[in-house]
């Protein structure tokens, strides 16, 4: 049997058995707090048919592709710089480590503060909650390549930019991508969480209605169509993620 298939069949065996356990904890709790696996498939495919829904996705995927887009940048651009230079890293990496231990909650006023409700204000605090873990990954991936790298940019005589580009990159990118990989998730949680405190549209602003009006069937469609998306996008970064590795 191939890898491939093996995978696969885990996979199944594992979305069997958690289909197996909502239908379980459903009835155990009942319909007052738990909407079954068949009956929240089906409402969540009416819901994504519906063209009210579409709007709201669509707000949704904008916020986070350009929150995901100064993370990725903005991580990248920090984590070189820093992983760069021995005294920057030493100096900078505990203050990362200190802002990312802050509850993002508690930022979310300032942040309202300066950008206003809306578009800005999700994009904010979903590069918020990515950047850091980008930096983090790319600033390591740089500091522990191995030196025979830099000594062979030397002995061809590169200049810094090209060997930054033809050595340090290549050489970075499995560790750089993995901070990539984790930073997607983190990111989406912020957008999400940002429409849910302060938005008047997006998926994010859906659910949160929602769970104030208790629907039930709303609130797990939503969860499953979110789920969905982010562990069969997470999934395909991994596959990446190993192919690189693989080659390094």
């Amino acid at each position: 049997m191939s890898p491939g298939i093996h995978r696969a069949g885990n996979a199944l065996v594992l979305v069997a058995g958690l289909l197996a356990a909502w239908q379980a904890l459903f009835w155990q709790v009942g319909a007052n707090a738990l909407a079954p696996p068949l009956e929240t498939v089906r409402f969540a495919a009416e819901l994504i048919a519906s063209p009210a829904f579409r709007p709201h996705a669509g707000e949704t995927a904008l916020a986070f592709a350009i929150a995901l887009f100064f993370a990725v940048s903005l991580g990248f651009l920090i984590g070189f710089t820093l992983g760069a230079s021995r005294f920057a890293a030493e100096v900078g990496e505990p203050i990362l480590v200190g802002l990312y231990s802050i509850p993002k909650l508690t930022l979310y006023p300032i942040v309202l503060l300066a950008f206003g409700i809306g578009l800005p204000a999700k994009i904010a605090f979903g590069t918020m909650h990515g950047i850091v873990p980008i930096a983090l990954f790319t600033m390591g991936a740089i500091r522990n390549l191995n030196p025979v790298y830099l000594k062979t940019a030397r002995v061809q005589r590169m200049s810094r930019v090209q060997a930054a580009r033809r050595v340090l990159l290549p050489a970075a990118l499995p560790e750089i991508f993995t901070g990539v990989r984790i930073g997607f998730s983190l990111t989406l949680i912020g957008t999400l969480l940002g429409e849910m405190f302060a938005a008047q549209r997006g998926l994010g602003y859906l659910l949160m209605t929602a769970i104030g009006v208790h629907n039930i069937r709303m609130i797990m469609a939503l969860t499953l169509i979110l789920v969905c998306v982010a562990v069969t996008v997470s999934a395909v970064l991994l596959a990446i993620d190993r192919r690189l590795h693989a080659r390094a």
